[in-house]
């Protein structure tokens, strides 16, 4: 059974409520109040089964063998738009509804406005009330309502007229013909996409605790499902039972009015406004590039304006960031930045309404492009990247997605949060980009191929500078150069990894530099490093202080230690402590004297490892630890352990 949601719009008094009545039998006026005193205060729900054999021949889009209407009720009155803003974001088709004896009114002109600034596509217009007026005064109101829908969704060319009376039932089977051909023509709501059903009513039920309903505007629910509350309740819900257009069933999807009773949650935890959907799949954000459009009927929009944000059953308070000019003039279009005062979740094709803070009339509205914008981008680059946004297909905004990010790319996580699309879309989309090269998948990131090559060439610029400004230094460290450029380990490891096969790049342990160029020596410094060499070579276990065979070279200190650390790197040289250094040929004789004594004893003092060497306590007490570092030994109490 194909569901379609259908919005009624229109003036106080123009008898949207008592439409809905005739046409499902359904009373959507639930409070007191409203009953009282006879007008809609808040949201009403009702449906209609609509079977196919209503269709003309042919016209068969739907599948099943009926249509389920799913009717949302909107309160008429100024001062209850908000109301009204909570439940239209969900339609598929509209009833604007005018009184014949009444015509065009304020509420008729601005919730018009509001339904095409939502983008809704489809509609009929009902002309109510036809009892109260003679025919004349019919057709004047219906050349009336013609002229004011001429050229948009609803133009009398394209998109039914019907008169209708509530009292005599007057074209209500007509209307109902027109609801079921308008919802045949209706694009099904995407089931298999990520689940979200925004809240607009939040209450306890007797027998089974907090219940939430909302139209699902796309994917699936069923029971035992754990979802998120986004943008601040609690972690996660988990749904105890599910109802669709009031009847108990097993899933609800897009499309449909739905009701679920929810476990992890209470009433005072929850509020319309809030957005189910899949746990860890989505990120709240108080910042969002929007393309908008002002009203004609609206003032001028300035720079920094604060308004008032509606976007499906949400209401908040934003700042407009607009990134050229001062102003938007009425009717005029513009790219900006929403900056919320609170969290909300918004992803990219979801329409919103602006109006202004005060007094709260309707200025405009638009479509999210973005909603995890770079607070740090240049404006001529994000206005490019909001336009591409706004024209291009799928893979062509995924690449500018992966574009803006560099080097650091996109996780697919991160893809499906910036993008509400399903990780299986995202995979099919950069398919043939990952083929051709366009794309390379490194780890669980996705980055752009050109960018890949361009950070290489200036990953081997920076090493090839470094060596020219350090010529007594082996090569740049590897965590230096990662840090320098902020690039992701897995990224970084992975160009290195290109360019070495690539014989670009040479990676020793640690230490990068270009191939066949590591420390480059004048022969004063090749000579030094020799003396330096040959001085500890010769001094056995009885080493030289450091700093007194720095100080007979004929080189500057600051060089001479580099060619110390260039024999440190090699291993000719060995830090025994931070004052000791020994030459590896006298280590290697003493671990060779140490195991040959162990053929003699198997332990060794201070003492005895004197005699043995020959060395004072100033060199035994290091060697010692050094070798217990080295596992040749192992300390026990005052002896160690020949290993």
């Amino acid at each position: 059974m194909k569901s379609v949601i259908v919005g009624t719009a229109g003036h106080i008094d123009h008898g949207k409520t008592a439409l809905v009545r005739a046409l499902t039998g359904i009373n959507t006026d639930r409070l007191e109040e409203e009953k009282r005193r006879g007008i809609t205060i808040d949201l009403g729900f009702a449906h209609l089964d609509l079977p196919l054999r209503d269709l003309p021949a042919g016209d068969l889009a739907a599948s099943g063998d009926h249509f389920r209407l799913g009717f949302v009720d909107v309160p008429g009155h100024e001062r209850f738009v908000r109301n009204m803003l909570a439940g239209v974001g969900g339609i598929d088709l509209v009833l604007l509804v005018i009184a014949a004896d009444a015509s065009i009114q304020p509420q008729t002109r601005e919730h018009f406005g509001i339904c095409r600034l939502l983008n809704v596509q489809r509609g009929i217009t009902v002309l109510t009330k036809v009892d109260l007026v003679d025919a004349e005064t019919l057709d004047v109101v219906r050349l009336e309502v013609e002229e004011f829908l001429q050229g948009s969704f609803l133009d009398p060319q394209k998109s039914p007229l019907v008169a209708v009376s509530v009292k005599t039932g007057t074209g209500i089977a007509e209307l109902k013909q027109r609801l079921a051909e308008e919802a045949a023509k209706v694009v099904a709501r995407d089931s298999s996409a990520l689940t979200r059903l925004p809240i607009d009513r939040v209450f306890t039920m007797k027998g089974f605790g907090t219940v939430v309903t909302g139209t699902l505007v796309s994917g699936t629910i069923q029971k035992e499902d754990e979802l998120e509350v986004y943008p601040s309740g609690p972690t996660s819900v988990r749904v105890r039972g599910v109802q669709v257009h009031g009847a108990a069933a097993d899933r609800a999807l897009a499309g449909q009015r739905t009701a679920l009773n929810l476990s992890g949650a209470t009433v005072e935890e929850l509020a319309r406004g809030m957005m189910l959907g899949p746990v860890n799949a989505f990120q709240a954000t108080q910042r969002v590039d929007v393309a908008m459009t002002l009203l004609p009927s609206a003032k001028p929009l300035k720079n920094r304006a604060r308004v008032h944000l509606h976007a499906h059953a949400m209401e908040g308070i934003a700042e407009v960031v607009l990134g050229e000019g001062k102003q938007v003039a009425p009717g005029g279009q513009a790219f900006a930045r929403l900056r919320l005062a609170e969290a909300a979740l918004l992803l990219p094709g979801d329409r919103f309404i602006l109006r202004q803070f005060s007094p709260v009339i309707t200025l405009g509205g638009g479509v999210v492009l973005d909603a995890a914008p770079l607070r740090k981008a240049k404006r001529e680059t994000v206005e490019a990247f909001l336009q591409l946004l706004n024209t291009g297909g799928p893979e062509s905004i995924l690449l500018a997605r992966l574009g803006r990010r560099g080097a650091a790319g996109l996780t697919m996580t991160a893809a499906v949060a910036e993008t509400g699309w399903q990780k299986s879309f995202i995979e099919g989309t950069l398919s043939r980009p990952l083929r051709d090269g366009t794309v390379v998948r490194i780890g669980e990131r996705y980055v752009l191929g050109d960018t890949l090559e361009e950070l290489e060439a200036r990953l081997i610029a920076a090493v090839a500078a470094f060596q020219r400004s350090h010529p007594l230094v082996a090569g740049m460290g590897k965590e230096t150069l990662r840090e320098e450029f902020g690039v992701p380990p897995e990224i970084f490891e992975d160009i290195l990894k290109r360019s070495a096969l690539a014989g670009k790049l040479t990676v020793s342990g640690e230490v990068v530099h270009l191939p066949g160029q590591g420390v480059v020596l004048k022969d004063e410094e090749a000579a030094s490093k020799q003396m330096i060499e040959a001085a500890f070579a010769a001094a056995g276990f009885k080493v030289p202080a450091l700093g007194e065979v720095l100080a007979g070279l004929k080189i500057d200190e600051a060089r001479a230690r580099k060619l110390v650390t260039l024999l440190l790197r090699d291993k000719i040289l060995v830090k025994v402590t931070d004052d000791l250094v020994f030459h590896r040929n006298a280590l290697d004789e003493l671990r060779a004297l140490v195991r040959s004594r162990k053929t003699q004893a198997p332990t060794i003092d201070v003492a005895a490892f004197k005699d043995m060497t020959g060395v004072s306590r100033k060199y035994a007490i290091p060697l010692l630890e050094y070798m217990d570092r080295e596992r040749i030994t192992r300390r026990v109490g005052n002896e160690r352990v020949i290993l």
